[in-house]
């Protein structure tokens, strides 16, 4: 049992899985620019995050609310707080938006973005998914690749790796600042906070 390879499943509605074993082996240079990847400590307003992403206020606010992708950088804690997103946390946004435009319900989402998140960017670097409109499945090797579509399972792929590249040569452009703050402060308030209240205002119960 020790000597057993490790397996990773990624099976969203219970169906049958493609089990891909984790490789060992670094990410092949140049597969990525991770000299351009922001550190962990930058960040990214809400405003910057939805664009880069090409989602709308109301789906981040959704989504921030019922947990899906959170800032990981700073969260809003009140009044004079502002939400700032990760790298990692608007390439989630970028292929969470993806899988919904070809119809995979948000449930199979979650289950999906629960697994990513546990990845650190390189690992991401490495991974295509693909779906039938139904499942998503992870494939971590070409191999995987041939033997899903061969299974006629793979309609629609994402390779992260493309993604990312798109995301770091997209994300220069754009202003980031540190978590500790210092050139924020625009806003008063935070921006999807803000959004709600007045939506709250108009709203009883």
């Amino acid at each position: 049992m020790g000597d057993q390879p490790e397996e990773q499943q990624l099976n969203l509605v219970g169906e049958e899985t493609i089990e891909a074993p984790i490789l060992d082996e670094d990410v092949q240079p140049g597969l990525f620019p991770d000299d351009s990847i922001p550190d962990d400590l930058v960040g990214y307003r809400v405003p910057t995050a939805c664009q880069i992403a090409g989602i709308t206020y109301r789906q981040l606010d959704y989504w921030a609310r019922t947990n899906l992708v959170v800032p990981s950088i700073r969260g809003a804690a009140g009044s004079g707080s502002q939400r700032l997103y990760s790298f990692k946390d608007i390439l989630v946004l970028k292929i969470v938006k993806r899988l919904l435009d070809t119809g995979i319900s948000l449930q199979n989402i979650r289950v999906a973005v629960d697994h990513l998140r546990r990845r650190g960017v390189g690992d991401l670097a490495r991974i295509t998914l693909f779906s039938d409109g139904t499942t998503v499945y992870e494939c971590t090797s070409p191999e995987e690749v041939v033997d899903l579509l061969q299974g006629g399972q793979g309609v629609f792929g994402i390779a992260v790796s493309g993604a990312m590249r798109e995301l770091t040569g997209k994300i220069a452009g754009f202003p980031a600042e540190r978590a500790s703050g210092g050139d924020a402060a625009e806003r008063p308030e935070d921006e999807l906070a803000s959004r709600r209240k007045n939506r709250g205002d108009r709203k009883t119960g």
